[in-house]
């Protein structure tokens, strides 16, 4: 589904939609280099800028209908560059070297099997709830969770915070529930799917080990979502 700009009529060609997706990455990439010049003692801010804003790139990729095999290259690619940065200073401020995550890795990843799957359904929205609850909600999560997070737990001997769960919970509510809202309207089963979908991103970014959140948040999400919404569609 192509949500067209007031006097654009039709798809614009191929090499236009991949240049305004290189246009954005190019401009966070920017952006994020631009901060870290001033916030060299919190590499967090940078990481997630970089997390944000990449992430809104499946936004792009839905709205201009880029095809899925363009979305999976990409995937490959970034997961390839992300591979090597964790032993070559690749993406400094990103990736530490040795950092023990593979966080980033499984961002990338995620989005390619995300486009695969719903790009071939013709369902991209599932595709984006999966990916936008993984930006937003993870994104915000931390960065909340690390300068208000008083109120500490532990799960398999990670650091979470109740503030940054919150965090994680409401922002997964908005977007699934923004995304539904403007495809099929404002029905029931868009509330209840988003609570769902909302309690079960948190649960599963409580569970970070090596990044695997950036791998199950998207993947979990955008799968629940499409269960629930063909079920409840049904009855």
């Amino acid at each position: 589904m192509l949500i067209l700009i007031p006097g654009l009529t039709s798809i614009p060609p191929l090499w236009l939609q991949i240049t305004i997706v290189a246009v954005w990455v190019l401009l966070i990439l920017l952006l994020s280099w631009v901060v870290s010049r001033f916030a060299t003692d919190d590499s967090e801010i940078v990481r997630k800028i970089v997390h944000i804003g990449t992430g809104n790139v499946i936004l792009l990729a839905w709205w201009l209908d880029i095809p899925a095999e363009v979305g999976i290259t990409a995937s490959i690619l970034a997961s390839i560059v992300t591979l090597l940065s964790y032993r070559l200073p690749i993406l400094p401020g990103i990736n530490s070297v040795g950092r023990q995550s593979l966080g980033t890795f499984f961002y990338a990843v995620s989005f390619g099997i995300l486009v695969a799957w719903f790009w071939h359904l013709q369902q991209p929205q599932y595709a984006a709830i999966g990916i936008m609850v993984m930006t937003w909600g993870d994104g915000l999560a931390a960065l909340v969770g690390q300068r208000f997070g008083q109120h500490k737990y532990k799960v398999f001997g990670v650091n979470k915070s109740w503030e940054g769960s919150l965090t994680m919970t409401l922002a997964s509510y908005m977007v699934s529930s923004l995304i539904l809202l403007g495809i099929q309207g404002n029905i029931w089963q868009i509330w209840v799917v988003s609570l769902a979908v909302a309690i079960a991103a948190t649960g599963l970014e409580a569970v970070s080990l090596l990044g695997i959140d950036n791998l199950t948040v998207p993947l979990g999400s955008a799968s629940l979502a499409f269960v629930l919404m063909q079920l409840l569609s049904a009855n």
